[in-house]
């Protein structure tokens, strides 16, 4: 069996492959592009308004509440724009490093309760899949929200199984980190977790009432670090609007974002290319054979967040996101497993050849299609979209060489799996996958963010630092929160539309419509027309 060497029979090289891999795909070129509304630049202008204002138990945007999340991971990005200062590589900074911590935990998770060949298969994996690997890259919150899931359900395994104390107090710390960081949903997701692995195994091992008593007291102490300040200087009225807030979330439909009941299953199964292939084979498992039962708690895990954001009304792509960890591990599993049995089947193989060449040829579609944009205009029936591509952006059809570089790993990759060299596969697949996405990132990607939001970026950016009010009309953003660098103030007609518009303003107002927007245009002469760029109008009311 043809292995690379240099990784064979050697544990602690196998570590430093991970190390090195984490290192060189996530921390390089996190402050290239600017950062895309409305997520990124939600997140980084609260962490941004706490650094100004120097209240770090609020979360605020524009200066008012923000009921949407608990303030842990502002924290952390806080604390890195004060040693990065406030740009777009210390808003993405603690993603890339929690991208870091989550491949080295599960290498040695599952170095302990398999081997070593198992934890580095498992943790390339998960670098090598699409979306997983790009997440790492963002500034959005639930890489670090799904590693403390991810985290105490371990622990809680590991004190279900172990009986040991420790385990249960590391289970409630980590569960009550999550709930710091994304709310109430952190604990929904552990209990039942666990409450549907009790029931499918009949409760042969519930735990113990001392176990279930010190998961709680440790969950408690880490979220009382913010609760317990918020309710002595504001009473239970905020907590309520936070937990009403957190309810209207799971129930509506939010901001649009209302998708077919099939949109997570789609997402994930996509979009977690090619784990989601080697993963499919053991969905068919009915009997698991894996140290203290992992394999069943991470299907468990798997088709509670599945079933439960198929349920919830607002539909993100990255909502499914916990599923993926789960799925790396059922990847990684059967990889494994096919490391040691030559006589596997090879239909997983076949399936990810035949995916990586759509992805490939996707990949090398999408600069063509944005050099001959023109050609495609006439197909497009949203005004905006035909504004924002007709930009003038320089497309080079060099960028095509990302889907030759991947289909060149996915080949490589189907050539090692049919002779199951499943280290070679990982390594090469990894390594190229990354080189990929890294490409794709610095020649691509900046320029569908040119055709996006970038004119309305740059023109936020001018107005930094300026006595002005500034406001986007007709539609929803947080980018000139955080580009503009609103300043704070106590002065609520900031916000009002109609005072902006028609009130007696004591300062310049600079408004951002849409170009397919005429309502600025049939008002009087009170508003001049500073320019059109791609898909926006840009407005000055003296």
């Amino acid at each position: 069996m043809n292995q690379l060497n240099f990784f064979r029979y050697n544990p602690s090289r196998y570590a430093l492959l991970v190390f090195i891999m984490g290192t060189v795909f996530f921390f390089p070129f996190l402050g290239h592009l600017h950062l895309f509304d409305w997520d990124e630049i939600n997140f980084a202008e609260s962490s941004r308004e706490m650094l100004v204002s120097g209240d770090y138990f609020h979360v605020q945007v524009n200066f008012m509440p923000f009921w949407e999340k608990p303030p842990l991971y502002m924290w952390l990005q806080s604390g890195s724009m004060h040693v990065f200062g406030v740009n777009e590589f210390a808003a993405r900074f603690p993603n890339a490093l929690f991208g870091l911590i989550t491949l080295l935990s599960i290498f040695y998770i599952g170095k302990k309760h398999v081997d070593a060949r198992f934890g580095m298969m498992w943790a390339l994996v998960y670098i090598m899949s699409f979306l997983p690997h790009i997440y790492f890259k963002s500034g959005i919150i639930d890489p670090v929200f799904n590693y403390f899931i991810f985290m105490s359900i371990y622990f809680l395994v590991r004190t279900i199984h172990d009986k040991q104390h420790k385990h249960a107090l590391l289970s409630g710390v980590f569960a009550g980190l999550a709930i710091l960081t994304k709310g109430p949903v952190g604990l929904l997701l552990i209990m039942l977790t666990y409450v549907f692995y009790q029931l499918i195994t009949r409760f042969k091992r519930p735990g113990t009432t001392i176990h279930i008593i010190l998961f709680t007291v440790s969950t408690a102490c880490i979220t009382v670090v913010w609760i317990l300040p918020e309710i002595a200087k504001n009473g239970f009225s905020t907590l309520g609007d936070f937990v009403q807030y957190q309810i209207r979330l799971l129930t509506t439909g939010d901001a649009g974002h209302e998708q077919p009941f099939f949109y997570h299953p789609l997402v994930v199964f996509l979009g977690c290319f090619p784990m989601s292939i080697f993963s499919l084979p053991l969905f068919r498992v009915r009997r698991f054979e894996a140290p203290i039962d992992f394999t069943r708690w991470m299907m468990v895990l798997f088709w509670v967040v599945m079933i439960l954001f198929t349920i919830v009304k607002t539909k993100i792509v990255h909502y499914s996101s916990m599923c993926w960890l789960p799925m790396s591990f059922c990847a990684a599993y059967y990889l494994h497993t096919r490391f040691k049995d030559v006589n596997m089947s090879k239909t997983p193989a076949l399936l990810f050849l035949i995916a990586g060449i759509l992805f490939s040829l996707l990949l090398a579609a999408l600069p063509i299609a944005g050099y001959y944009r023109s050609l495609l205009i006439p197909f497009v029936k949203d005004p905006f979209a035909i504004a924002c591509m007709q930009q003038n952006v320089p497309w080079q059809p060099w960028t095509v060489c990302w889907g030759i570089v991947f289909f060149i790993g996915v080949f490589i990759g189907y050539r090692y799996l049919r002779r199951n060299a499943v280290q070679c596969f990982l390594t090469v697949q990894g390594a190229l996958t990354g080189l990929t996405l890294i490409g794709f990132l610095l020649t691509v990607v900046p320029n569908i963010e040119a055709h996006s939001q970038r004119p309305a970026i740059e023109f936020y950016k001018l107005l930094k630092g300026k006595d002005v009010y500034v406001f986007p009309l007709g539609f929803k953003s947080y980018a000139h929160y955080f580009y503009f660098e609103v300043p704070p103030t106590k002065n609520k007609e900031r916000l009002d539309e109609t005072f902006l518009l028609y009130g007696p303003i004591d300062k310049p107002a600079y408004f951002v419509t849409k170009a397919n927007s005429d309502f600025l245009d049939l008002k009087s002469d009170a508003f001049t027309l500073i320019k059109t760029e791609g898909g926006f109008k840009f407005y000055k009311r003296n």
